[in-house]
């Protein structure tokens, strides 16, 4: 959560959880996906939890409330749900359907791309003008969030069989994307050139996040996590 009080989590027990940092202890448990939770996130006050799972949909769970049911589903998807975003007032969806959709909760809208392959991750870039999405045809897109227009593709990493995390820099400059291959690839946005190849592991890169503000990168790979950044870097 924002405060970094709270943490959220799904699993493959159906549920999502959420926990207090500082006992460490499980203070809610919410039930009613029929299957894995691939994907959670807080909304920015951290009221809502929304999650996607392999039921294929999304869920909305009220962190206020005492009520156990979701207070919104979305099932508009065709097959799992692999990875969920939310900005302030929309959830970007990406589905093994090959779709990425997008609710606009302001004006309950529902926005829907067809990419072809299973999604593996989808986020949006830090001005909310775009969209970014992996999927398992090894190839990165970025969409243009209100038309749909594609704006760019980005391939040379290998992304065939896992769910991997695609990210965007913290200035918008560049796209990421972990790979099968033990290494993260960032492009350049505007030219789509491959500007970094960084060797993480031997295995399966599953997991990267960008730091919101600063020039950093965390990646997860064979059981462990790694701390990136620049040679130049200064922390604030």
């Amino acid at each position: 959560s924002f405060d970094n009080s709270q943490i959220c989590s799904g699993g493959a027990d159906k549920a999502v959880a959420l926990w207090d940092v500082t006992t460490g202890q499980v203070v809610r448990k919410y039930r009613g996906h029929a299957g894995k939770v691939n994907c959670v996130q807080f909304n920015e006050e951290a009221t809502v939890i929304v999650s996607g799972s392999i039921d294929s949909t999304v869920r909305c769970w009220d962190c206020r409330s005492r009520r156990p049911d979701p207070v919104q589903v979305l099932d508009e998807a065709k097959d799992g749900i692999s990875s969920v975003k939310l900005s302030a007032h929309e959830i970007l969806t990406g589905s093994v359907d090959g779709r990425v959709r997008r609710y606009d909760l302001r004006s309950g809208q529902l926005f829907s791309d067809y990419i072809g392959s299973p999604i593996t991750s989808v986020c949006f870039s830090k001005d909310g003008q775009c969209v970014l999405a992996a999927s398992l045809d090894s190839t990165l897109r970025l969409l243009d969030k209100d038309t749909g227009e594609l704006l760019g593709e980005y391939t040379g990493h290998r992304s065939t069989t896992y769910r991997l995390d695609c990210v965007l820099n913290e200035q918008d400059t560049h796209v990421g994307c972990a790979s099968e291959d033990g290494h993260v690839y960032f492009w350049d946005l505007l030219e789509g050139s491959l500007a970094l190849s960084l060797p993480v592991g031997q295995g399966v890169v599953q997991s990267l996040a960008f730091h919101p503000r600063l020039p950093c990168l965390l990646v997860a790979t064979q059981g462990q996590v790694t701390l990136w950044r620049e040679d130049t870097f200064q922390p604030e």
